[in-house]
């Protein structure tokens, strides 16, 4: 796996084989998915927005007692003890952090003093300005196809991508509905130098995630996602019992302090952990309809790879 090198914007910034970031998922993301991930040439990401400290700054020393390569996190900045989060990350030493919902504005210099490199996610093409201003070494663009938390825009990765490379000239991550060799491949040929992936390492063997929400993701066709939560921060969801009480609620026109009751405490918790997949907030990407087994995340890595390169001989094949 390693023996195969692309040098790019952000395979040289983060100091990686290959130019794939795995997604710092809610309750998918621990140390085994990271440094599983960061072994096999890509650059696995500790979701904390899941994590108290205790448990952050656990996970942490077991991704370097499980890899000598590079790794990093991704912080919410609206995480409500993230003092407590940038203070552990200074003292483990942590040199990659990627920040997503809310202003990089305030974390950045910080980080940045430490010698921390610092990537923001955005979806759209003037928020991403707002981030080169901001100072940050690299952008992930998030198109509308991600599962999870959403940008209102919602705008698609395919034309999302071209958009922020125009807007800035900053490394570019794309991310949304990108599961495969083939997008990584579209991705790049939009103006990406690299690609995140989130919903197919959500169903590896190494994702933290219960089994049940695994297999539910399995069973998923096209359509089997879907917006949700508009009025309170936009979120794509598996359509299940909790989705639907949602859903029948906007629809009727509730308000933001109604659409909070329902949705209460621990929701992505109960479903994507616990696997209580009725009333669980089960969040995963268009993409998940595309996805039929559970892998290791060497196999993923293998068959993205493989088939990133067998794309590129095709395409040859279409010269003018």
């Amino acid at each position: 796996m390693n023996q195969y090198k692309m040098n790019n914007k952000i395979t040289s910034l983060f100091n990686i084989e290959l130019p794939i970031i795995q997604g710092g998922m809610v309750w998918c993301s621990g140390w085994k998915l990271a440094s599983a991930v960061s072994n096999c040439g890509g650059l696995g990401l500790i979701g904390a927005g899941s994590m108290h400290p205790d448990t952050f700054k656990e996970h942490i020393k077991k991704t370097k007692a499980a890899t000598s390569k590079p790794f990093g996190v991704n912080i919410p900045l609206l995480y409500p003890e993230i003092e407590e989060l940038m203070d552990i990350i200074i003292k483990e030493d942590v040199k990659i952090v990627f920040t997503s919902a809310g202003s990089p504005k305030k974390w950045t210099p910080f980080l940045k003093q430490h010698g921390i490199t610092v990537v923001h996610v955005v979806s759209s093409a003037f928020f991403a300005e707002k981030c080169e201003d901001a100072g940050v070494d690299a952008i992930v663009a998030e198109g509308f196809e991600a599962g999870g938390h959403n940008g209102r825009e919602e705008t698609t990765t395919m034309a999302l991508i071209p958009s922020v490379q125009k807007a800035t000239s900053l490394p570019l991550i794309a991310a949304g509905g990108i599961a495969s060799g083939k997008s990584m491949l579209a991705a790049m040929v939009l103006g990406a130098d690299g690609v995140q992936i989130g919903s197919r390492f959500a169903v590896s063997e190494e994702s933290s995630a219960h089994i049940n929400f695994k297999e539910a993701i399995l069973k998923l066709n096209e359509g089997g996602t879907k917006l949700a939560l508009k009025k309170l921060a936009p979120t794509r969801l598996i359509k299940n019992q909790f989705f639907e009480q949602v859903n029948n609620a906007e629809c009727k026109g509730a308000s933001p302090e109604e659409m909070k009751t329902i949705l209460g405490k621990g929701r992505a918790k109960k479903g994507i952990f616990e696997g209580i997949l009725d009333e669980g907030e089960l969040e995963i990407g268009q993409v998940s309809a595309m996805i039929t087994e559970i892998q290791s995340v060497s196999e993923i890595m293998n068959e993205i790879k493989n088939e990133y390169q067998e794309s590129i001989l095709n395409m040859k094949k279409l010269e003018f």
